[in-house]
């Protein structure tokens, strides 16, 4: 390998600004390598936190990290530009023109050339063929996609409260995006009351639909019933059981033969890695289209490329597309690549400690499970150690990136924002 070894690593998430911020400090700032992170837009939002940008409840800016910002003050570099293909024989990848919101081409497509790879460009939910998903919903698996229903959300609110209507809206899959996005919902409609247009806010419907038996697969099924209870309390409807045949501009049809009507319809079931995928040079994929990699995240086709988080396949032993599978395996590559670059011989495996999940319902309730099942949150205050424990988990996150001091200033800065801003504060504008 040439003295100046490139490491590229394509997409921005949890596990791939993680490891960029971690090898720019220990690898790049000394000049030994290169580092280069790649991703389509220019910020980086913690994705558990989609929710809150698709309801309007988050719209701080400190909650979005700015790559060229992260990248001169960690020694790495950042090239904006989505990738549409890869050439394994020369070492390179392309990227697509980057263009504006008018569509005007700004950068042209080109090649970046690497000698390690990484690709970390996260996961899609997967509509599964389903006649008339890709036409008629939308989605949030990234920020621009939540922003989107934003919008559209706004317009719909600002619409039925003109003719005092009722807005529904359809969420398919049950699982934490779905679950939290409708309870979000909810909280949203709540805070927009207090600023209203002089009368009360309009109803909101929402219906959760889920194929499975039961809510939030992951979790005991203790969890599931309370979080469906919660759901119930406050005025989604949620339908188990309940598989989707098709959709169109009215609604869902369900292959009982019912027909949910919606304004607003909303896929967020099932996990796929992008079709982009599919291009890379031939490399062995899973049914969902994720890169197959040995235990230490090495591709089985390919010794330069390495795929971490939700676009990664561990064939001896699958893990779930999680932040938390994400984030160590980010850690354990900002620790072996170094010594892999210098010659340094084989990669040991990830080995994934399981530390738990957590669910939160905006402010209405939460739950945690610990390794050993145990469960937490839910009961005193509502959920209070549950719904704490999931803004710790963004916290740590935040120092994780900007060092604790710029960590703990953020912190302060969010907490000074929510005294400034209009109390309680969601997006209206």
């Amino acid at each position: 390998m040439p003295a100046r070894t490139e490491i590229l690593i394509v997409g921005g998430g949890v596990a791939g600004l993680a490891l960029a911020t971690r090898l720019g400090k220990a690898f790049g700032r000394q000049g030994q390598a290169r580092i280069t992170l790649i991703d389509k837009s220019f910020s980086h939002v913690w994705k558990p936190m989609l929710h809150c940008f698709a309801a309007g409840t988050a719209q701080n800016e400190n909650d979005r990290i700015s790559f060229m910002a992260q990248a001169s003050r960690h020694g790495f570099e950042f090239w904006p530009g989505e990738v549409v293909g890869l050439d394994r024989d020369k070492r390179e990848v392309m990227l697509g023109p980057v263009r504006s919101s008018e569509g005007e081409v700004v950068l042209e497509g080109r090649t970046v050339n690497y000698d390690a790879l990484v690709l970390s460009i996260g996961s899609c939910a997967n509509d599964f063929g389903t006649p008339g998903v890709a036409e008629n919903c939308l989605f949030i698996d990234n920020l621009v996609e939540a922003n989107g229903f934003n919008e559209k959300f706004r317009l719909e609110l600002l619409r039925a409260f003109a003719d005092d209507s009722e807005l529904d809206i359809a969420i398919v899959g049950g699982g934490a995006t779905g679950t939290q996005l409708a309870a979000e919902l909810h909280k949203a409609l709540e805070l927009v009351g207090l600023h209203s247009f002089s009368q009360k806010p309009p109803t909101l419907k929402i219906t959760l639909l889920e194929a499975g038996p039961r809510i939030l697969p992951a979790f005991p099924e203790a969890v599931s019933a309370a979080a469906q209870k919660e759901l119930e309390r406050i005025g989604v409807e949620v339908k188990t059981s309940a598989m989707v045949s098709g959709a169109d501009e009215r609604g869902f049809s369900l292959k009982d033969g019912s027909h949910i009507p919606a304004k607003l319809r909303v896929w967020a079931a099932g996990v796929k890695a992008p079709t982009v995928t599919r291009g890379f040079g031939g490399l062995s994929l899973s049914r969902s289209g994720q890169i197959i990699v040995k235990p230490n995240l090495q591709s089985v086709d390919d010794p330069h490329i390495f795929a971490m988080g939700d676009c990664s396949f561990i064939q001896d032993g699958p893990l779930p597309p999680t932040a938390q599978v994400a984030r160590q395996q980010a850690h354990h590559l900002a620790a072996q690549l170094p010594a892999w670059v210098r010659g340094g011989g084989e990669i040991p495996p990830c080995v994934f400690r399981n530390k738990g999940a957590i669910v939160a319902l905006g402010d209405y309730n939460g739950w945690g499970t610990l390794p050993g099942g145990t469960v937490f949150g839910g009961g005193f205050l509502r959920g209070l150690s549950a719904r704490l424990g999931h803004l710790m988990l963004y916290r740590q996150h935040q120092v994780e990136l900007f060092g604790v001091v710029r960590g703990l200033l953020s912190c302060l800065a969010d907490g000074l924002d929510t005294i400034v801003r209009p109390s309680p504060s969601v997006r209206l504008d």
